[in-house]
């Protein structure tokens, strides 16, 4: 008796990008600003916030970003680096934590700010005074 393997589920490349077969309009990507393996999606984002790297893979930038600048590749780059640390389980969030190099580190809302505790003290998130944005931010993600 044979066995015969269902279709196969690799990545698409659209333009030379490559693209995840189910994601479709918006959550495609840029294809201007994707990155193979990565969409790049443009959206409104919190006041002050350029870029999140996401759980799922993709990277959300800020619509207020001039497309092709230097600064929207340094977002794309920063991103990229976490999303980079998040495949390999390097870096890992959710509601009640973020997990970075095996240390987990407590996360909560205090007074509706998204707030997170690293050596004892709470900082509120995205004041990139965190280990996983040093290394983001310093090029050393590996």
């Amino acid at each position: 008796m044979g066995f015969r393997l269902g279709k196969r589920n690799a990545p698409k490349a659209v333009k030379g990008v490559i693209r995840k077969k189910l994601r479709f309009g918006k959550e495609a990507g840029d294809p201007d600003a994707s990155v193979p393996g990565t969409p790049v999606i443009r959206k409104d984002l919190e006041p002050g916030v350029m870029g999140e790297a996401n759980m799922d893979g993709s990277i959300y930038i800020s619509n207020k970003l001039e497309p092709g600048s230097k600064e929207e590749r340094q977002v794309i780059n920063h991103e990229m680096r976490h999303s980079t640390d998040m495949r390999i389980g390097k870096l890992g969030y959710g509601d009640d934590h973020v997990q970075y190099n095996g240390d987990i580190y407590e996360r909560k809302d205090i007074d509706g700010k998204d707030m997170i505790k690293v050596d004892g003290k709470w900082m509120e998130a995205g004041d990139g005074k965190f280990p996983w944005e040093d290394d983001a931010n310093n090029g050393n993600a590996f």
